[in-house]
């Protein structure tokens, strides 16, 4: 199993708009997609708002097909444009995505 992080810049001025958006159309459809999400969270990074976000995943051919399938999804599309569109500026800037491998010594594996 790995596990994927997954950070995402937010800004005050659309934070609302852009949680509104993950919690009622992006979580919905990421499980419809195979998506296994264990956890969410906001912190303050520096003067930077993220949203932060840890993914568990089969294997990493599981993480690919899932991810290539939930971005080419007609509905995504759509949430995302019409989401964007009423929010009165950006919702998300840079994105980090981490994959996490767990090491011969993680506790989960003694």
């Amino acid at each position: 199993m790995i596990h994927q992080l997954r950070i995402y810049e937010i800004f005050d001025a659309t934070r609302s708009a852009f949680h509104g958006r993950f919690r009622d159309h992006a979580a919905r459809l990421m499980r419809a997609h195979g998506f296994d999400i264990r956890g969410m969270w906001e912190c303050r990074n520096g003067g930077r708002l993220e949203f932060v976000y840890l993914l568990a995943w089969k294997d990493e051919a599981a993480l690919e097909t899932a991810w290539t399938s939930f971005i080419s999804d007609p509905e995504w599309s759509r949430i995302k444009q019409e989401t964007g569109a009423t929010a009165g500026g950006p919702l998300v800037g840079a994105i980090e995505d981490r994959r996490l491998v767990a090491t011969a010594y993680d506790p989960r594996l003694i």
